[in-house]
C-alpha cells in the first residue's frame, strides 16, 4: 500500500464516532457523511466538530475565520520570549484513563491517539489563539471571566435559551463542551471585537439607512427565477400580458424551489438590505406591474409588484430608544466584519513556523509543534490539549479496540497484514474499483478514499479496516445465506413493485376525513392534491403523493401487504404505523427487473452475505461491549458488564439495510 491521506470513503466496521461501532458506506465524500449499510446516513464525527466550530465563529464574527498557515520566515527566533499569553495545560497527573476487563489504558497512549487524529486541527486553533493573545498583550486588551460570562449569556439569550440549556445544546448537538466553547470560541470572539472596537464608529448615514431598512416602506412582491435569458424573456412577456397568471407561472416555471412551491411569494423587499439594483427596480414598480428581466449572477429574475407597504410610524417618544438599538446593531455588524479583517491582518503579519508534520523542521526543532512570534508550542502541550478537547471520544474508540483485541486473544486469533490487504481489496471490489482484467484496483480505491482528508493511510487501516477484519474473524462462519434469504432477496431486488400515490396523516380523525374525501372523488389528481395539502411526510407532500414503488421485504410488512392487495385505481384502508396513518392509491405494477434467477444468484448471494455479515458484526460488537467490565475514569463511568447492571453509555446498534419504507417510519 502506498502512503496517502485518508479517510473519505470507507466500507468497513469503524470504531468512531464517540465509540459507536458503525458500518461506513461508500459515499462518505464531499458531503462529509458516512453511509450505513447503503441506506442510513450519519455525519462524520470530525466533520461535525469542525463544522460546529466554523458555524459558531461565523455566527459570532459574521465572517469566516481563516486558519493559520505555516510560513517559516528567515531569522525567526526559536526561544520562548516571556510568559505564554495563552496558558496551555501541562501534563495531567491522572496516568490511567480507563481499565477494560482488567487492562489499563494509559494517558500517554490516549494522548498519542488524540494527537494522531486531532493534532493538526488543535494546533491550528492554538496558533490562532496565540496570535490573538499576543495582539491583546501588545494593546493592553484584557478579557475577564466576567466578560466571558456576559457574552455567553448574551448569545444564549439571542437564541431564547438559558445559559445552561444553551451549553447543553452545544454539548449534545455540536459536540462542543462548555470549556472548549468558552476558550476556543467566545474568548477569541470577544478579544477580536475589543481589538477592533477602537476602529469602528457608526455614521449618521449608516443610522439613516438602518432606520429605512427596519421601518421604511416595503414592497410586497412575487418572484420568478430562471437560468435562461430566453426563457426569462418568454415568461416575462406572458406575465406582462396577464399579470394575474404570475403566481401560476412562478409555480410551474421558476427554478427557485423555495419560492416556486408558494407561487413565487417572497418576503417584502426592504431598502438597503440586498442587491441595490433589485431594490431600485422593485420600488420603481407600480402595483400590478411586472418588472423587466433582472440579471443577477447566472440567473434572471422577474418581479411582480403586488403592494406598496407604507413606512411604519415611529413616535418622537420612542425614537431615542430605537435609535440607540439600531446604532448598536450597526456597530455590532461592523465590529464583526472588522474583527474578521483584523484577524486576517494579524495572521499575515505574524511569524509562524508550523513544525508538526514537517519532517525537516521536526529534526531542527525536536519536541516542538509550532513557534508563533518566537513563542513555542511543544508536542507535549499539543498532545495534552488534544486530550482535553477530544479525549472522551478517542478514549471510547480505544476502549472498543481493546475489547476486540482481548476477544481475539481469547480465541487465539490475530489480524495479519494479509487480512488487511484482502479487506481493502474487498472494499475496492465492492464499489467497482476494478482494473481492465477484473481485479480490484486498490491504488485507485485508496486514491479516491483518501482525497481531501488529512488523516493517513495508517489511520484508515487502524480505525476502519482493522476492526472490520477483527469482527469478521470473531463472527467466523456463523453467517449463512439460506434458500429463503435468496428467494426473499430476489423478490425484493428484482421482483415486481407496486406503484402508488401515498399520504401520511398525523391523527386518526384527520385520516378518516381525508380517506372519505379520497373515496368520494376517486381520481389520481384529486388524491395528489389531498396529499399535497394534508400529508405530514415531506416527499409525498411536495410530490403530490408520488413516492418510490413499494417492493416486497423492504422493511414495512404492514404497508407491503396492503399495497400488494390493491388493484389499479383502488384505495387502501387506513394503515396504522405507530402514531401515524398511511393511505395508498394504487397506480399499477412494475415489470420484474430480472426473471431468470440464475442470472443474478451469484451477485445476490454475495450482496446478502455481506449484509448479513455486517448485521452479525454489529451484534457481536454490541455483545462484547455490553458484557465488558469498563471503568472510564475520564468520563467518570463504570460498567459491570455481564455481572451487573451497566451504568455507562452503550454503543449504538446498527440497523440492517432496508429497514425504512419509502413513505412512513415504523
Amino acid at each position: 500500500m502506498r502512503r496517502a491521506n485518508c479517510r473519505r470513503k470507507t466500507h468497513h466496521f469503524v470504531l468512531y464516532p464517540k465509540g459507536e461501532a458503525v458500518m461506513a458506506g461508500k459515499d462518505a465524500s464531499s458531503a462529509h457523511v458516512r453511509k450505513l449499510n447503503r441506506s442510513v446516513f450519519v455525519p462524520s464525527w470530525k466533520s461535525i466538530h469542525r463544522l460546529a466550530i466554523y458555524c459558531l465563529l461565523t455566527t459570532l464574527l459574521g465572517v469566516p475565520m481563516a486558519f493559520a498557515q505555516s510560513k517559516p520566515p528567515a531569522g525567526l527566533p526559536t526561544t520562548t520570549a516571556g510568559p505564554d499569553p495563552v496558558p496551555i495545560a501541562g501534563k495531567a497527573t491522572m496516568p490511567i484513563m480507563a481499565v477494560v476487563n482488567g487492562e489499563e489504558i494509559l494517558r500517554e497512549n490516549l494522548a498519542q491517539e488524540c494527537l494522531r487524529r486531532y493534532g493538526e486541527e488543535v494546533l491550528e486553533n492554538l496558533i490562532n489563539r496565540q496570535v490573538i493573545a499576543l495582539a491583546c498583550q501588545a494593546r493592553n486588551v484584557v478579557i475577564t471571566e466576567q466578560d466571558l460570562d456576559a457574552e455567553i449569556r448574551n448569545v444564549a439569550e439571542r437564541f431564547g435559551l438559558t445559559v445552561d440549556r444553551w451549553l447543553a445544546v452545544l454539548q449534545s448537538e455540536r459536540n462542543v463542551d462548555p470549556m472548549q466553547y468558552r476558550t476556543d470560541i467566545i474568548w477569541p470572539t470577544l478579544a477580536l471585537r475589543r481589538l477592533a472596537s477602537t476602529q469602528v464608529t457608526v455614521s449618521d448615514e449608516e443610522f439613516r439607512q438602518a432606520f429605512e431598512s427596519e421601518y421604511g416602506p416595503r414592497i410586497k412582491a412575487r418572484l420568478i427565477a430562471v437560468s435562461s435569458r430566453e426563457k426569462a424573456d418568454r415568461l416575462r412577456q406572458m406575465a406582462q400580458n396577464d399579470p394575474e397568471s404570475f403566481p401560476q407561472l412562478a409555480k410551474d416555471h421558476s427554478e427557485d424551489r423555495a419560492t416556486a412551491s408558494v407561487y413565487g411569494v417572497i418576503p417584502p423587499i426592504r431598502m438597503h438590505v440586498g442587491d441595490a439594483n433589485i431594490e431600485q427596480i422593485a420600488f420603481s414598480l407600480k402595483e400590478g406591474e411586472v418588472s423587466p428581466v433582472i440579471p443577477v449572477g447566472n440567473q434572471y429574475l422577474i418581479l411582480l409588484c403586488e403592494q406598496h407597504i407604507a413606512r411604519t410610524f415611529v413616535s418622537a417618544e420612542n425614537m431615542p430608544t430605537i435609535e440607540k438599538q439600531l446604532r448598536e446593531q450597526v456597530l455590532d455588524h461592523k465590529m464583526r466584519v472588522e474583527a474578521a479583517s483584523l484577524f486576517q491582518d494579524l495572521q499575515s503579519n505574524s511569524q509562524i513556523v508550523k513544525i508538526l508534520g514537517d519532517a525537516e523542521l521536526q529534526k531542527r526543532h525536536p519536541g516542538l509543534a509550532a513557534i508563533v512570534n518566537g513563542r513555542q508550542i511543544s508536542i507535549a502541550q499539543l498532545a495534552e490539549q488534544c486530550v482535553v478537547r477530544h479525549g472522551g471520544e478517542v478514549l471510547d474508540g480505544e476502549i472498543n479496540r481493546r475489547i476486540l483485541q482481548q476477544e481475539l486473544r481469547r480465541k487465539n486469533q490475530a489480524v495479519e497484514e494479509r487480512d488487511i490487504d484482502l479487506e481493502v481489496a474487498r472494499a475496492a471490489d465492492s464499489y467497482g474499483y476494478l482494473k481492465p482484467d477484473g481485479r480490484p484496483d486498490i491504488e485507485a480505491w485508496l486514491n479516491d478514499v483518501t482525497q481531501g482528508d488529512p488523516s493517513t493511510i495508517e489511520l484508515y487501516v487502524r480505525d476502519a479496516v482493522w476492526p472490520s477484519v477483527a469482527l469478521k474473524k470473531l463472527v467466523g462462519e456463523r453467517v449463512q445465506v439460506t434458500s429463503e434469504d435468496m428467494q426473499r432477496g430476489f423478490e425484493s431486488n428484482y421482483g415486481e413493485r407496486v406503484e402508488v400515490l401515498a399520504m401520511v396523516l398525523g391523527n386518526h380523525r384527520q385520516a378518516q376525513s381525508v380517506w372519505e374525501m379520497a373515496r368520494n372523488n376517486p381520481t389520481d389528481q384529486f388524491f395528489g392534491e389531498l396529499a399535497h395539502q394534508y400529508s405530514i411526510e415531506p416527499t409525498s407532500r411536495s410530490n403530490f403523493g408520488k413516492v418510490p414503488p413499494i417492493r416486497k421485504h423492504g422493511g414495512q410488512p404492514v404497508v407491503e401487504r396492503e399495497a400488494f392487495k390493491l388493484k389499479p385505481g383502488e384505495l387502501s384502508g387506513i394503515i396504522a404505523i405507530g402514531d401515524q396513518f398511511v393511505i395508498l392509491r394504487c397506480l399499477g405494477r412494475t415489470q420484474p427487473v430480472v426473471t431468470d434467477f440464475d442470472l443474478v444468484k451469484d451477485e445476490l448471494h454475495k450482496e446478502l452475505h455481506e449484509k448479513k455479515l455486517r448485521v452479525a458484526m454489529a451484534q457481536e460488537f454490541d455483545r462484547l461491549r455490553e458484557s465488558a467490565q469498563i471503568d472510564n475514569f475520564l468520563a467518570g463511568t463504570s460498567q459491570l458488564g455481564s455481572r451487573g447492571r451497566a451504568t455507562a453509555t452503550q454503543a449504538g446498534h446498527v440497523q440492517p439495510a432496508g429497514q425504512r419504507a419509502p413513505v412512513v417510519r415504523r
